[in-house]
């Protein structure tokens, strides 16, 4: 069974259901452009065993340290032992190192799980492909069966807190700033660790889906957060579009990059420059359409102006992984390893390559490795 198709056709929460009901095995991948983002489900009988997302927001160490069963020592020890040649995963390596037990492994494991698929829920734009069949190279640390319903339920018991945040967070892209001095100076307030975590990156600049990631925290769980620093009196939410300096997506301006995204992988090129000048025209300060224009000069061999537009994906923003990668290209295309290979080690950097597109982190590696070779190569033959 291979099922695809738009999530405005096909809620995401209804694909879950259909996989449920029919007891299903594969993979489920769904892809947002407009987020820069894709995510895995992995499903065996209807439950769901594992699941990882490209922008990475929970990874298993960043978990555990916060949540104190590991210390940084012990992080650090496990990270060497992987670098040094150890093939087993993280949390096999913790645990064979005594720094937590295997129950405590596959409690988190198992959150890791569950904060993935609950960010997923909440998307209502992108594509969702089903591939059944037998499960291959699940890379959990652990293994966990969550019932597909369980994750359903308290999907919707979110849905519905957000409802009640979104009255003062319309959106991820609102800036938290700290409040005057004034607001709330006669009241005694008692904040947790994560509030403090949280009040430390507001500095007025920062929207809420970079203090998440900064944090590696789930977007709704750093949104509920600031919604209570805000309903406290510690903090005003700023929202850019209502000032004017982004202009908020409409359904025609995702439909244009969901086209241009189709037209490319198909290798559709005018289709692409049709969609991605129509995007452009409607609101060109998107970093996504900078960078599916850096795409289409790539595939059109135009190197000079795919580096121009990836740059300015970049200066839109900074954290864009997947601008880096390009930029690699870009580079090695032109015979500039040098540059390619500080591009793509960027791009390692940024993407987690534990828990993103294990392919792309796979191929790129053997373009760095061979990049590496062939400057050293050139350095010799010319030195």
């Amino acid at each position: 069974m291979a099922i695809e198709g738009p999530l405005k056709e096909l809620g995401i929460h209804d694909v879950f259901q259909l996989l449920d009901l029919n007891r299903k095995t594969g993979v489920l991948t769904v892809t947002s452009p407009l987020r820069h983002n894709r995510g895995n489900i992995y499903f065996d009988g209807g439950k769901i065993v594992y699941a990882n997302i490209q922008s990475n927001p929970h990874p298993l160490g960043g978990l555990l340290i916060r949540s104190g069963k590991i210390t940084e020592a012990d992080l650090h020890r496990a990270r060497d032992m992987q670098q040094r040649g150890d093939s087993r995963r993280l949390g096999e390596i913790l645990v064979s190192i005594d720094a937590l037990t295997p129950r405590e492994l596959e409690h988190h494991v198992r959150f890791q799980v569950e904060e993935v698929v609950f960010e997923i829920l909440n998307w209502r734009e992108g594509y969702f492909s089903f591939v059944e069949g037998p499960l291959q190279d699940v890379k959990a640390d652990a293994t966990v069966h969550v019932p597909t319903e369980s994750l359903l339920l308290e999907g919707a018991r979110r849905i519905d807190e957000w409802s009640r945040i979104e009255k003062k967070i319309p959106n991820l892209g609102v800036v938290p700033t700290l409040a005057s001095p004034e607001a709330g100076a006669d009241r005694v307030i008692h904040l947790q660790p994560h509030d403090w975590e949280v009040l430390a990156l507001i500095n007025g600049i920062r929207n809420l889906r970079e203090i998440a990631k900064r944090l590696n925290r789930s977007e709704f769980e750093v949104a509920k957060t600031v919604f209570g620093l805000e309903s406290a009196g510690l903090v005003a939410i700023l929202d850019p579009r209502v000032s004017g300096a982004i202009s908020a997506p409409d359904s025609e301006f995702e439909d244009l990059i969901l086209q241009a995204e189709a037209a490319l992988e198909h290798g559709n090129l005018d289709e692409a420059d049709r969609a991605v000048e129509a995007a452009r025209s409607k609101q060109a300060e998107v970093p996504i359409v900078a960078v599916l224009a850096g795409r289409l000069h790539l595939a059109r061999a135009e190197f000079g102006e795919a580096e121009g537009a990836l740059r300015r994906a970049l200066r839109l923003d900074p954290q864009l992984g997947f601008a880096h990668q390009l930029l690699g290209n870009a580079a090695a295309l032109q015979g500039r390893f040098g540059e390619a290979i500080d591009w793509w080690q960027r791009w390692l950097r940024l993407g987690e390559p534990d828990n993103g597109d294990s392919a792309a982190v796979e191929e790129t590696s053997a373009a760095l490795a061979a990049a590496q070779t062939l400057e050293a190569f050139l350095k010799r033959a010319h030195g």
